[in-house]
């Protein structure tokens, strides 16, 4: 499996605000949505694919402004774990354009007990 996972989005009405252009704040809910897509897709190919990521930290960088009408791809992909920390990046591009940055570091819970789990620091080598 590549630890790449990508879709693409076109902007409409309801993504775009006061200023013309794609709402902050629905970057915000787009990095969480493809995470979660991601994982949907791999979590099969796992020994613990009930447990759940939950978001600790998130940063984002706002490069250039995205239009109605645009279309976005967006790619994600986890890097190595720091501890019980899984940084993931997402990142938009736009006309091959990086326009948006963002890395955020999660952390993996077993869904029964609701504790986090610590994942082996090559965990993302068997999928």
């Amino acid at each position: 499996m590549s630890l790449i996972f990508e879709k693409q989005i076109q902007v409409t009405k309801e993504y775009i605000d006061g200023n013309n252009h794609v709402n902050n704040v629905q970057y915000v809910h787009w990095v969480e949505e493809i995470a979660g897509e991601h994982w949907d897709f791999v979590k099969h190919k796992t020994d613990f694919p009930n447990d759940i990521w939950m978001l600790l930290d998130h940063h984002i960088q706002y490069k250039k402004q995205v239009y109605l009408g645009d279309i976005m791809t967006i790619k994600t992909y986890p890097k190595s774990p720091e501890g019980i920390r899984q940084p993931r990046k997402v990142e938009f591009y736009c006309n091959d354009q990086l326009v948006v940055d963002s890395l955020t570091l999660w952390v993996f819970v077993d869904k029964e007990t609701k504790r986090v789990k610590r994942l082996e620091g090559d965990w993302l080598d068997t999928l």
